[in-house]
């Protein structure tokens, strides 16, 4: 199963892209903001954490690319609820992980009723099911909820923890082999404020 792709974009389509990686080319859907982000850096070269779908009811594979780990687990946590299957969700996320997470957790049904194809049924359905689930993938917007790295310990940081978490519950990592990664990223980059920052120190780092 296709966890992780990277390699150059040839194509942009209305719903994805088309990804060259290792000589093969795949046809990997994207949430529209990612679509828009990815146009607006006019980016060749991509990264992809990749969730595969396939079912009995589809049985022709599709590929949804993610950002971050992170994204991917908030879309994994998203098409929980029921009525919501992966492709309805990915193009429901017309605005960030973060947003929509915070929207969630202060029930803001108005503000779900602006993502495509979700009505105020589905939005009142998604608060229902999620809300209490979610706060770990609200992105620290202002000082007032930055964490301080210098100041914390490893073991107290509410980042550093996440990341761990994601690290062993879905990439198989032990645990001590994921507080390693974790405390070595943040004792080389001092300015990580969120769990995207820290992931991509610690894949950058891999590379």
């Amino acid at each position: 199963m296709i966890g992780f792709l990277e390699g150059r974009i040839l194509n942009f389509e209305s719903d994805g892209i088309l990804l060259l990686a290792g000589n093969i080319g795949y046809n990997v859907l994207l949430a529209p903001q990612m679509i828009e982000k990815l146009r607006s850096k006019n980016s060749e070269q991509v990264s992809l954490y990749i969730y595969y779908h396939m079912t009995e009811r589809q049985p022709k594979p599709v590929l949804i690319g993610f950002e971050t780990i992170q994204d991917k687990a908030f879309f994994q946590t998203f098409i929980t609820v029921d009525a919501i299957g992966p492709m309805k969700a990915v193009k429901a996320m017309t605005r960030s992980v973060g947003e929509i997470a915070e929207a969630i957790e202060k029930k803001q049904v108005s503000f779900l009723t602006s993502l495509n194809g979700i009505g105020k049924r589905t939005a009142e359905k998604i608060i229902a099911t999620l809300h209490g689930k979610v706060e770990k993938f609200i992105t620290a917007k202002g000082p007032e909820k930055e964490i301080n790295q210098d100041t914390l310990p490893f073991e107290m940081s509410h980042i550093g923890q996440q990341v761990a978490d994601v690290l062993v519950e879905q990439l198989g990592h032990s645990s001590s082999s994921a507080k390693r990664m974790v405390k070595e990223a943040l004792e080389r980059n001092t300015n990580i404020l969120t769990p995207e920052d820290l992931f991509d120190e610690i894949f950058l780092e891999k590379r």
